[in-house]
């Protein structure tokens, strides 16, 4: 899945929708991530980050808890979270 795909969604009025865009969305921005670290560390990405690379892996791991919570809040509030 692709960010734009989300967009129906995020627009909804319905807030168990705009939920789910939400967590697909820190989905997918989490799968980046660490596609991205991964070949830094491999040494096939084909950029330096400016950043550096403890920080990112601090953003990971932060953007990992947050992704539990919205699924405990998910299991709470009945969302299916499901694609």
């Amino acid at each position: 899945m692709k960010l734009y795909e989300t967009v129906e969604l995020m627009n909804s009025s319905n807030y168990k929708e705009r939920f789910k865009a939400e967590y697909l969305q820190l989905k997918i921005r989490i799968e980046g991530l660490r596609a991205m670290l991964e070949k830094y560390e491999a040494g096939t990405l084909d950029f330096i980050p400016s950043c550096p690379i403890e920080v990112l892996r601090g953003q990971l791991i932060n953007m990992g808890g947050y992704k539990n919570s919205l699924i405990e809040r998910a299991r709470i509030e009945c969302i299916d979270l499901q694609q």
